[in-house]
């Protein structure tokens, strides 16, 4: 799984959103939310606590919970959530704290009920998000709480700093290393095969997946779980929090290099030369 929050942060930053790859990008990480409950309801299974008949009604239940959620969710943003933001607009004329603490609260809501029905805090903060995205209000919103964002992303990344074992991983920084670039490797070419079979061109797959290309930081909620159930223990577990939280570290730079390999002479041989090609460099440049 890949980090929708740090992805998202970086399309922002790139005016990418709107781009093709982008749409891809964010579709794939809309689904991967999704299956975050039916992962959950796998790891029982996988560890032998639970028999198969109760493992498959487990992820049945965590997936009859994910479309009745995101049902009521389009129903409410047809119906509510315009109504609230106006009044918010309406009661915040004097000022912008009380709309901004309204948006916020909103999402935290939707999160928190996401969380509660066993799917994804990220499930839930990106469907609030959506639900916005709808009204006629939502480049008001984005603009009063585009201040919030970058301190939001600053106790993100201050919180999986907090979670690495320094010492553990300098005494293995060679393994550590290696399994970054092999998770990073792997997880492009992949994505990017899986893009194109899809009949995207090699330019588009390529963005796709080097945007994917890092372990998401709900990993680290999977991993907790897995090692309570016994399903992994010791050096293995502090192996794999430090490989996600760097593939996470590493986010940036990968953001950094994509013109440069995109615009290198010998892929340009090899990619298709169409109409994406000025949307992609109009959006990464």
């Amino acid at each position: 799984m890949s980090s929708t929050a740090v992805v998202l942060k970086f399309l922002m930053e790139k005016n990418s959103i709107n781009a093709l790859h982008g749409q891809v990008t964010v579709g794939i990480l809309v689904l991967q939310d999704c299956a975050v409950g039916l992962l959950f309801a796998l790891l029982p299974i996988l560890s032998g606590a639970s028999g198969l008949l109760h493992g498959v009604a487990s992820m049945t239940k965590s997936l009859v919970l994910l479309i009745s959620f995101l049902g009521i969710l389009s129903i409410l943003s047809r119906t509510c959530v315009p109504w609230f933001l106006k009044l918010m607009i309406s009661l915040s004329s004097q000022t912008n704290e009380l709309y901004q603490l309204a948006a916020v609260a909103f999402c935290l809501l939707f999160a928190w009920c996401s969380d509660k029905l066993g799917l994804s805090l990220e499930l839930g903060s990106f469907a609030a998000g959506v639900m916005i995205s709808t009204t006629d209000l939502a480049q008001h919103t984005l603009e009063q709480i585009e201040p919030i964002r970058n301190l939001f992303a600053a106790l993100f990344l201050a919180s999986i700093g907090m979670l690495i074992n320094v010492h553990f991983l300098w005494n293995h920084v060679d393994i550590l290393l290696a399994a970054v670039i092999l998770v990073i490797t792997i997880k492009t070419f992949i994505v990017s095969i899986v893009v194109k079979g899809f009949g995207y061109n090699n330019k588009t797959s390529l963005l796709v997946g080097m945007s994917l290309a890092q372990i998401g930081e709900f990993a680290f909620v999977l991993l907790s779980r897995a090692s309570s159930i016994h399903l992994i223990e010791g050096k293995l577990y502090l192996l794999l929090l430090g490989t996600t939280a760097l593939s996470l570290v590493t986010t940036p730079l990968l953001f950094k290099m994509i013109p440069a390999v995109v615009h290198l002479g010998v892929l340009l041989r090899w990619f298709s030369v169409d109409s994406n090609q000025v949307e992609v460099h109009v959006h990464l440049n």
